[in-house]
């Protein structure tokens, strides 16, 4: 990196480059892709142009996942600083996993990835909403179900005499032995 560009860019902007080079003639060049601005008002954060996300104390945003086409919430997810680059670089979503503690590219090992169509930051920048469209079957659950949120709690008048779950699911669109084999399953107890 140049020294004129380390005196343009702060230190405190988070930004990522990669190294690439065309033939073995060129020079190398580096280029910025993904810029985190550091969060200087309220009004540069909810009104400006500039993407500061807000990470909480762990490192992590949360991330609503919808069906593009449908409109289905097909689940939610964290992001860590990388998962959140790597999906805006690559149009497809990439998340924190909090239970295997890694990077996790969604439909790496299935095949279902998830094709960002748009990805939204809220108001004060700290939740994500992806719009996507999935490969393969369409679905986004480990268990083998479309959505995570293949059940619901039904609400009435007299709910406490029925605290079952009901399934808006009818089947699963795979068979999650068959896909992810031995691999550990992500739910913790």
């Amino acid at each position: 990196m140049s020294d004129s560009l380390n005196r343009t860019i702060p230190l405190n902007y988070f930004f990522i480059t990669h190294l690439y080079t065309t033939t073995m003639k060129e020079p190398v060049k580096a280029v910025p892709h993904v810029v985190f601005y550091p969060r200087e008002s309220i009004e540069q954060v909810e009104e400006g142009y500039q993407l500061a996300p807000k990470f909480d104390d762990q490192g992590l945003i949360v991330c609503v996942t919808q069906d593009a086409s449908s409109g289905v919430i097909l689940m939610v997810g964290y992001m860590n600083a990388e998962a959140l680059i790597r999906t805006i670089e690559t149009g497809e979503a990439h998340y924190w996993s909090r239970s295997r503690q890694i990077l996790w590219h969604k439909g790496a090992t299935s095949g279902f990835v998830q094709h960002v169509e748009d990805l939204f930051i809220d108001d004060d920048q700290d939740a994500i909403w992806l719009r996507v469209s999935v490969s393969g079957s369409g679905a986004s659950c480990h268990v083998g179900y479309r959505s995570c949120f293949y059940r619901k709690m039904p609400i009435t008048n007299n709910h406490l005499n029925n605290q079952r779950l009901v399934y808006t699911e009818a089947e699963k669109t795979f068979d999650p032995k068959r896909i992810y084999g031995d691999t550990l399953n992500p739910t913790q107890l």
